[in-house]
């Protein structure tokens, strides 16, 4: 998939009325990511990705406290002064896309590696072990 196709299914996907607008959406999402990712998960994701897409991700120093899922959204969310809901909304239409482009076993690798909340924002079901 190049570039073009990716910001073309995230506009198809997420409903956006513009090229560009689905470009700030993944810029936003992706840099997020980056800060929160590590190890050779972020490596082998970067290498699935088209490659404007993994030099955003890459450009990112990674945090040094990790986030949940929700506090990642309102980390974004913050960053740009959108809702919340409209800050999910955005994550989403995104990390769909990257979770087709990562397959679903790098996609297990990076949840696993990732706090809790990621996987329904990457359109998985969160599975909790039961007590």
């Amino acid at each position: 998939m190049t570039f073009e196709q990716m910001l073309e299914k995230v506009r198809y996907d997420g409903a956006y009325p513009t090229r560009e607008r689905a470009e700030e959406v993944v810029r936003l999402v992706l840099s997020g990511l980056g800060r929160q990712l590590t190890g050779d998960e972020r490596v082998e994701l970067a290498a699935r990705l088209p490659f404007e897409a993994a030099s955003i991700l890459t450009a990112q120093v990674p945090g040094i406290q990790p986030l949940t899922g929700w506090a990642f959204v309102k980390e974004l969310a913050a960053r740009t002064g959108a809702t919340p809901a409209t800050t999910r909304w955005d994550t989403g239409a995104v990390l769909a896309v990257v979770a087709a482009l990562a397959g679903p076993d790098l996609l297990t690798r990076i949840l696993n590696r990732l706090p809790t909340g990621y996987a329904l924002l990457f359109g998985r079901a969160e599975l909790v072990q039961a007590a």
